[in-house]
């Protein structure tokens, strides 16, 4: 488990203060959920960071909050993509003992021999939601992918029952897709495309100049 994370009440939702409390290092944030009455608190923005560097995105956190320590993990949050800043932080306090649904990070090992021989790897979706005790929650979900040739796919149909985790998502949901190369033809077309649609369109009800 991680260090613990110390936290204050906040008496105030002003802008002003919040605004504040963000120059000074300080994440204004809620805590809720497991035995645990909804209150507005603020958390040192050091410590925060610090704590996902070592837990990961999804893992289990400790908070002190008015005297006692609860188990959380990190809900829904703001930040500034450009200064690597926190706004503002919601924590889930969890039971140890009851699975959660978590959404984690989906990692592609190897390189696909549709790779190799010219195909371009695409992924429609990042992220796979598991149900998952709180301990048992994986940094990332690993799916191998060396052996997708061009033209084939890997959907949550074809993992389901290869994974220890149980996932959420309907069998459709597409995570990997191994596409065929682009050929000279295909980007002469686009190029003709793109011309061809500078045209002006027609003025649907003008009348057409009679030849």
């Amino acid at each position: 488990m991680s260090t613990t994370i110390q936290s204050e009440v906040r008496k105030s939702a002003k802008q002003s203060t919040l605004t504040k409390l963000r120059k000074d290092g300080i994440v204004p944030a809620v805590v809720y959920g497991y035995k645990t009455e909804s209150k507005s608190i603020s958390v040192k923005e050091r410590d925060l960071l610090n704590t996902l560097r070592e837990t990961g995105r999804n893992g289990v956190m400790r908070l002190h909050v008015e005297g006692k320590d609860i188990n959380v993990v990190l809900g829904d949050y703001q930040s500034d993509v450009l200064k690597g800043t926190i706004h503002h932080a919601d924590f889930h306090a969890i039971d140890m003992t009851e699975e959660l649904e978590v959404d984690v990070m989906v990692n592609l090992m190897g390189t696909s021999i549709g790779e190799k021989e010219g195909g371009v790897l695409q992924q429609p979706n990042r992220e796979v939601t598991i149900k998952v005790k709180p301990s048992d929650i994986p940094e990332t979900f690993d799916i191998d992918i060396s052996g997708l040739q061009i033209g084939e796919t890997i959907t949550v149909a074809d993992i389901r029952g290869k994974s220890k985790y149980e996932i959420l998502n309907e069998d459709d949901h597409g995570l990997v897709l191994i596409s065929a190369p682009r050929t000279e033809e295909d980007l002469d077309a686009l190029e003709s495309d793109a011309i061809g649609s500078d045209a002006e369109p027609a003025v649907i009800g003008e009348k057409q100049e009679e030849k």
